[in-house]
């Protein structure tokens, strides 16, 4: 393969950060609509809004945005314009929210249907126990005709005489139900009523076509995972499917396998927290093969070691329309992070992967960026922390990093990047990153040199908020330099709190060099090259 070398060359910013270019508003507004298109929490509950809808609440947005921070800009011409970029992105994140909330807009044709006609939600308030008496009156708007498509049970433990009062109803309303929320609907119960309620509400529900189903937080185990057979044996429509916090082991994965009859059309499937370990893994892999429309998987803290995830990277590899990946906290270890590195190289959509403590070292890490570098290109989070990363693989992380121009959150905490691995990095985000909003090197012992670069790096980002890097080895004169950097906008830099000025970890030689070798690091790292394949 031929090999290209880019140089990252130190250089001073403009200070002139407003009016932003045409090019760089235009941006806002299509990351605007392409989040506004994007299904959500709030979608859900408020509907999703079509492409020339959200396309044209975002050219609104931005115009009320640049108004705005215009007009602050002129009460300080002489200023460096870094408060109207940080009013430009927080009005523009603001009315963006409340269109999320608003929803649609009601067409007269009334194919947008308002939220409360749709959505039956018990769920807010405190958490409490529900017996037949409360079931009867909150229940009650779903008797007799109405249009609701999804309920949502959630935070409400149901005992089986409040289970009793469901059944008819659901019975009733299963054939115009598309999403069912049931997550934490048993809390507190002893397991064989738990288990009878879990019966009585799959019984119910069976047969109804669903594109959502959350089980999540509810303890089941395989035991629980069977009391819902009847529902789950007559779904081969989901689109979204989650079971967080359920409990679920090698022998609940594979029921969960064996009981849903097709995930052809699965775009999300959540199993965050769960004690699976390898063998549930290779269970939840047969499930991901048979998955190619899958656009979202997390599967975060489930004790998952090297085997279970060198196949669960072997069958990620066959979801070509990937868009987030979360693998957290698991003990892939080197061999999985070099499985997953050939899957990453089909996701073209991807925009978020969540990759930390996942004990990849230098060889994953490093394999991992070079495929990620040539893919992904609409990258917008990076997290990699708590690998165990050296300096070693930082040129390839730099060149990764480079090449994501659409990059807003990069998190390389709990690693050993040192000042030689950071001020790559620096250089890396240096140039362009107009998105970029949080940056965490904390805990990578970093000292003065690579602390400055990484502040002048980011401090004029348009809308940046975020510089995370406590809990390193800077001097108290780096502190100072980092302050300095950030005095128009303090707010930007996190708290230094726990940094160790004395750097207990360097060896004998470091110590005696002291604070001048700092500057003569950085200036022999300016010049380092990022070799990148082509």
């Amino acid at each position: 393969m031929d090999s290209a070398t880019q140089t990252f060359q130190h250089r001073s910013l403009p200070i002139k950060l407003w009016p932003p270019s045409q090019s760089s508003r235009l941006m806002l507004v299509e990351r605007m609509t392409k989040n506004l298109t994007t299904p959500s929490i709030f979608s859900r509950k408020y509907g999703l809004l079509s492409k020339d809808e959200a396309e044209e609440d975002a050219k609104h947005i931005e115009d009320i945005a640049f108004a705005t921070a215009s007009q602050n800009f002129e009460k300080e011409p002489d200023g460096d314009g870094s408060s109207a970029v940080q009013i430009y992105a927080k009005e523009s994140s603001k009315l963006m929210l409340e269109v999320l909330k608003r929803g649609p807009r009601i067409k007269e044709d009334r194919e947008v249907m308002i939220a409360n006609e749709t959505i039956f939600d018990i769920s807010g308030g405190r958490r409490a126990f529900i017996e037949a008496d409360e079931a009867e009156e909150l229940l009650q708007p779903l008797r007799g005709p109405n249009s609701y498509t999804k309920i949502c049970f959630s935070n409400r433990s149901f005992g089986l005489d409040a289970a009793h009062v469901a059944e008819p109803i659901l019975l009733s309303i299963k054939d115009q139900l598309t999403e069912v929320d049931l997550s934490d609907f048993i809390a507190g119960r002893p397991e064989a009523e738990a288990l009878e309620v879990m019966n009585i509400f799959s019984s119910a529900l069976e047969g109804s076509v669903l594109r959502y189903l959350n089980l999540s937080n509810n303890a089941m185990g395989e035991k629980g995972v069977r009391a819902f057979e009847s529902l789950l044996r007559s779904q081969r429509d989901l689109e979204e499917l989650y079971l967080m916090n359920d409990g679920i082991s090698e022998e609940a994965a594979r029921a969960v396998c064996e009981l849903i009859p097709s995930t052809e059309k699965l775009r999300v499937l959540h199993f965050h927290n769960n004690m699976t370990g390898d063998e549930g893994a290779l269970a939840i892999s047969e499930m991901v093969r048979s998955s190619p429309a899958l656009e979202d998987f997390r599967c975060s803290s489930t004790r998952v070691g090297s085997e279970g995830g060198v196949a669960l990277s072997e069958a990620l590899g066959t979801c070509a329309h990937l868009k987030k990946l979360d693998l957290r906290d698991n003990m892939f270890g080197v061999e999985a992070g070099l499985a997953l590195s050939k899957a990453i190289s089909v996701f073209a959509d991807l925009t978020e992967v969540y990759l930390s403590y996942l004990n990849l070292e230098d060889d994953g890490a490093e394999s991992l960026a070079n495929s990620l570098k040539d893919s992904a290109p609409s990258l917008e989070v990076l997290d990699m922390a708590g690998n165990d990363i050296t300096a070693k693989a930082a040129a390839s992380l730099a060149a990764c990093i480079a090449a994501k121009q659409f990059l807003a959150k990069l998190n390389l905490s709990e690693n050993e990047l040192k000042d030689e691995g950071a001020i790559l990095i620096s250089q890396a985000l240096e140039v362009g990153h107009v998105q970029l909003n949080e940056v965490d090197l904390s805990a990578n012992s970093i000292r003065r040199a690579g602390a400055r670069l990484l502040a002048q790096a980011v401090v004029h980002k348009p809308g940046f908020k975020l510089l995370n890097i406590n809990s390193n080895f800077i001097s108290d004169e780096g502190i100072d330099d980092v302050k300095e950097i950030f005095k128009n906008s303090p707010n930007m830099l996190g708290p230094l709190d726990e940094n160790d000025p004395e750097g207990e970890d360097l060896d004998e030689e470091a110590e005696e060099d002291g604070a001048d070798n700092e500057d003569e690091l950085e200036s022999k790292l300016k010049n380092l090259e990022i070799k990148q394949s082509v």
